[in-house]
């Protein structure tokens, strides 16, 4: 199976950075992060990934003020360009929206860092949806979605246009002739769509991969689409065995369409572990963690996960109150979270510290037998093709995974020993793409 880490500074759990053994400053201190991509390079995980917002979280005062995450942080191209220099194996992959960039400058960015690392690059395409972002760029609110998965769509086409600029035998580079390149492999890409209008070509050579990988995350329709059209990692978050099952087969059967084999595309879960030498002792560690979300956080997280919904004026021990359906509100999240309220008659404390700890990722905590064995259930039933682990709080989450559940996958034959190449193409059996100028033999 293939498996990534996505680094949320101080873990993923609400209350992370109040854990004894957290970094409370991660957000801005390098050498935490040096110290776990090179912790997460020896336990041999495929890539490490970061999101990124170009805003403040939008949340009540009290609230923000009690929480660390994605409130102020490094901007995560810059930090990846500095990791790659301290790791030498592991992937390296990164959120930059196509809502507030233009393609040129991620077409740029993304090559340098794919030089910067050998070939270790990847691009999480994301449209953006935090309103806030749009207050920073001179916007009252977002396009709707259909509108900014169609602006998605034609940058990424132009980004992999410029990407293909130069043919990948261009730089001669001979002092004899003194030729520095061959102007007969150079194109311009003279793009003129509904949403971007870009020359080419552009001033960096073809990336060692060819094109970085293309990672996203999307449930809904047009995410799926886009997905099975583009994408060569989708990260979700399918609550159950049944839904992954479910979601895998559609996203892999929709690529027939777009002239794709499935095997090109990886499935990978989100999944926080918990995990202990004994049920026991992973149940503590949990319990610990979510006895520090303070009520006024977990409401305004479950808010969030609910697509905005204020909640500040509810009591937590009331039940949800009446949402209407919104098709726009996180992907479907919000009717698979009142619909499971409903079912259970949950209280919004429930819901807020049964989702709001791992932000509505599935968690799974227990034993190194019970972690592993839910791991490998999903796996070999058709629901992924591996995980995105989220470490709970850093470094601890991460070093007990690869302490302990590592070494049973390993066991199991589950898990890689050591990496099978040196891009990140190479890890996840990908092959490098050519470009639309190559002369077909």
């Amino acid at each position: 199976m293939i498996l990534g880490v996505f680094f949320n500074y101080t873990g993923h759990h609400v209350a992370s950075w109040l854990h004894p053994d957290a970094c409370a400053d991660a957000g801005v201190n390098f050498q935490h992060f040096i110290e776990i991509s090179q912790a997460a390079e020896r336990g041999k995980f495929h890539f490490l990934f970061f999101a990124d917002w170009l805003a403040v979280r939008q949340a009540s005062p009290e609230a923000l003020s009690r929480s660390a995450q994605y409130t102020a942080h490094f901007e995560p191209l810059t930090l990846l360009g500095a990791i790659a220099a301290v790791t030498k194996k592991i992937g390296i992959v990164a959120t930059a929206t196509t809502s507030y960039n233009e393609p040129y400058h991620v077409a740029r960015k993304f090559a340098s860092l794919d030089f910067i690392s050998g070939g270790r690059a990847g691009w999480n395409v994301v449209t953006s949806s935090n309103t806030a972002e749009a207050w920073n760029f001179g916007k009252d609110a977002h396009p709707l979605r259909e509108e900014r998965y169609d602006r998605a769509r034609e940058f990424v086409d132009v980004v992999k246009g410029l990407w293909d600029s130069w043919d990948d035998d261009a730089f001669i580079r001979d002092r004899e002739t003194g030729v520095y390149f061959d102007p007969g492999k150079v194109h311009r890409l003279d793009h003129e769509g509904r949403h971007f209008k870009v020359r080419g070509p552009l001033n960096a050579p073809r990336p060692p991969q060819g094109y970085p990988l293309i990672v996203q995350a999307g449930a809904s329709e047009f995410g799926k689409d886009f997905a099975a059209s583009t994408a060569e990692i989708v990260f979700v978050a399918p609550p159950n065995l049944e839904a992954a099952k479910g979601f895998y087969k559609d996203l892999k059967g929709r690529m027939a369409h777009f002239g794709r084999d499935p095997s090109e595309l990886k499935v990978l879960p989100g999944l926080n572990v918990i995990v202990g030498e004994t049920d026991a002792e992973a149940d503590a560690k949990y319990e610990y963690l979510q006895s520090m979300i303070h009520p006024v956080v977990g409401k305004e997280i479950l808010s969030t996960i609910l697509g905005g919904v204020d909640l500040s004026k509810c009591d937590v021990n009331d039940p949800l109150p009446d949402l209407p359906e919104d098709d726009e509100a996180q992907g479907g999240t919000r009717k698979f979270v009142v619909e499971m309220a409903k079912r259970e008659n949950l209280t919004i404390r429930d819901l807020y510290l049964r989702l709001g700890g791992a932000r509505g990722k599935r968690t799974i905590k227990g034993s190194i037998k019970r972690v592993a064995d839910e791991m490998e259930e999903w796996f070999l039933e058709g629901g992924c093709d591996g995980f995105i682990t989220q470490p709970a709080f850093l470094p601890g989450s991460m070093n007990d995974f690869i302490d302990m559940v590592t070494p049973e996958l390993q066991r199991r034959g589950l898990f890689q020993t050591e990496y099978r190449g040196d891009t990140l193409r190479d890890h996840l059996g990908l092959a490098r793409p050519a470009s639309r100028y190559a002369k077909t033999p």
